[in-house]
């Protein structure tokens, strides 16, 4: 990636050039976290949210993190790349280690990196698998350990699909990439909050605007079968915004394409965020 503006440990310079340890703990051990900040404009959205989730992600796992910095670096990563439309990637980890160990130094010094990409926000269609949900039990926080989710999309993508739905015994849990939401009977539903489920700020940027509108939004806890009867089925991410399903491979839907329900969410939340 020729040109890619990027920041490490507080120098900015084309990501071709930056080299990070092999000691690093993000890479030995996946001790490291990480956000997906989109911008639109040139302007972040919901940047105050990302930030907040950035660093609670860091206290998670006891990393001290300098979020002032860290904001301040993410910001002129947008600024610098000219880009309308886009996203950063930043990512925190414990630091290097003298020599690879389980058990971290106490006075190892914190590694920050990040770089930025263009990226248009386009309407996507979906054609995703159920899978059992393999993952850790810490997915409410933004680890860069992301394993079973890799697992997960490359098998599904060998089956010539774009994304999971994953579930523990058959409750739904989240999609490969992605927080899950379907429509039945004038209703939108989203699995509550778990540790089983990262708290997408596409997620709970979407749930307020279409409440505030006046739509009936219910969390709780819902089957794979639940998705049987749902007239519309979406998965919403940071960069997917609102992504609708037209096909799960490996289950019988009754999905209508273009739902009512489904189209009204779409718009509410494009007015909101990408006008």
């Amino acid at each position: 990636m020729e040109n890619v503006h990027a920041v490490f440990n507080g120098t900015f310079d084309n990501l071709e050039n930056i080299k990070i340890s092999p000691l690093s703990r993000a890479y030995t051990f996946s001790d490291s976290v990480y956000e997906v900040i989109p911008f639109h404009n040139a302007k972040g959205i919901a940047f105050d949210r990302h930030i907040k989730r950035l660093q609670k992600s860091c206290n998670s796992l006891s990393i001290l993190a300098n979020i002032d910095l860290i904001s301040k670096e993410i910001i002129e990563l947008i600024n610098k790349s000219k880009f309308k439309d886009g996203y950063v990637y930043y990512q925190v980890s414990r630091g290097v280690d003298q020599i690879r160990s389980h058990m971290f130094n106490a006075d190892i010094s914190t590694e920050t990196f990040g770089y930025v990409v263009e990226h248009t926000f386009e309407a996507q269609s979906l054609k995703v698998m159920l899978c059992e949900d393999v993952r850790w039990q810490r997915c409410d926080i933004k680890s860069t350990s992301l394993l079973g989710n890799i697992m997960s999309m490359n098998n599904a993508k060998n089956s010539g699909c774009d994304e999971v739905i994953m579930h523990k015994d058959r409750v739904i849990t989240e999609g490969g990439a992605s927080n899950v939401f379907f429509a039945s009977n004038d209703c939108v539903y989203t699995p509550n909050l778990s540790k089983n489920i990262l708290p997408g700020i596409t997620r709970e940027l979407l749930i307020e605007k279409i409440k505030a509108s006046g739509i009936n939004v219910q969390e709780g806890s819902f089957k794979i079968d639940d998705l049987t009867d749902a007239k519309s089925i979406w998965l919403t991410s940071s960069t997917k915004g609102l992504a609708q399903v037209i096909e799960i491979t490996n289950q019988e839907t009754n999905i209508v394409v273009d739902h009512p329900l489904f189209l009204e969410c779409e718009k509410i939340f494009k007015n909101n965020f990408l006008s």
